[in-house]
């Protein structure tokens, strides 16, 4: 067979031309392209690890912002609570203090009807031994005739009353 006999010329004639091909291929992609492509995946490598790491420090920083704007929210609060409780402790005393003097003018007021109401009861009893004596006397004068001296009379009805 002829085509067994030219297998191997034509076997090395293609095995030479694919080895060429493969040459081409190897140095014009292998040496020529990749170092293009390898380098523009290594920037962009170093762009996203940049980038990442940006954001790393942007999310820390952003972190610490929150936690000092976090204290400083505390502190108004705790500022604020103070603040609150400082009125209401004011407000109490002055309210105290108001109702001290309320009560002080209230007890005055009290006192002067207590002697005013004391003064009156005096009076009414004074007038009442008064008029009691008088009748006293008057009555005696008329049931026995006698003539009773006006201090007796007093005398007698401010015995009965205290007594």
């Amino acid at each position: 067979m002829p085509q067994i006999t030219q297998l191997p010329l034509i076997f090395f004639s293609q095995l030479f031309w694919l080895l060429v091909v493969f040459a081409i291929i190897f140095f014009g992609i292998g040496r020529g392209m990749l170092p293009k492509i390898q380098s523009t995946v290594d920037a962009r490598e170093n762009k996203i690890s940049g980038d990442l790491e940006r954001a790393q420090a942007a999310r820390t920083e952003a972190e610490a912002t929150e936690a000092a704007w976090r204290s400083r929210m505390d502190a108004a609060r705790a500022e604020a609570a103070r603040l609150a409780q400082d009125a209401k402790q004011e407000s109490a005393r002055e309210t105290e203090t108001r109702v001290k003097a309320a009560a002080d003018q209230i007890n005055l007021k009290v006192e002067s009807a207590e002697a005013k109401i004391r003064e009156a009861v005096s009076s009414a009893r004074a007038e009442i031994e008064t008029v009691a004596a008088d009748l006293t006397a008057e009555m005696v004068q008329r049931l026995t005739g006698l003539t009773v001296d006006a201090s007796e009379a007093a005398a007698a009805v401010k015995a009965e009353m205290h007594g």
